[in-house]
């Protein structure tokens, strides 16, 4: 490790791989309501974050987790839970007043297909308005869940409508 009188620590998150500060800045300057998307190993979260100078307010969020009050017993990581996930969080998002948002991935890699955008394809159709590419986005039997077996669809169609009765 360097030291003498000109070295300088990084921040701590920084050092610990968890925040890109420039790309934190650049979304922060946009001055929009941030779209915040991240995967843990078990779950996916999905928050709509408002910046203040005392600290970031979380306006709507919601987790994978909480899919199973609305039916969905199959596991919560997948691309159809997160899909469910973002949708969720945009229907909470709307009802909290937030019309447009900015994606904020953070430090995970854009995988095209991948969960994180199925989660952004959630949002959007959600009813929140982010810039997006279409080619981004999943296959729609991948978000309704056809890759993984044949009842999906029917569960995924049941939990997406009790969201819209009641988020």
């Amino acid at each position: 490790m360097a030291d003498g009188p000109t070295y300088r620590v990084k921040f701590r998150r920084r050092r610990e791989g968890k925040t890109d500060y420039r790309k934190r800045l650049a979304l922060l300057k946009s001055g929009k309501i941030r779209a915040v998307v991240r995967r843990t190993g078990g779950r996916i979260i999905v928050q709509f974050v408002e910046y203040h100078p005392e600290g970031d307010r979380v306006l709507a969020s919601a987790t994978s987790t909480e899919l199973k009050k609305y039916g969905w017993e199959l596991p919560h990581k997948n691309t159809p839970g997160a899909y469910l996930t973002g949708y969720l969080a945009a229907l909470r998002a709307r009802k909290a007043g937030v019309e447009e948002a900015v994606l904020d991935i953070g430090r995970h890699v854009p995988v095209r297909g991948g969960r994180v955008f199925s989660a952004l394809k959630g949002i959007v159709d959600g009813g929140v308005v982010v810039p997006h590419s279409e080619e981004v986005f999943p296959d729609e039997d991948r978000i309704k869940g056809m890759h993984i077996s044949e009842d999906h669809p029917a569960l995924f169609d049941e939990v997406k409508k009790r969201m819209e009765e009641s988020p």
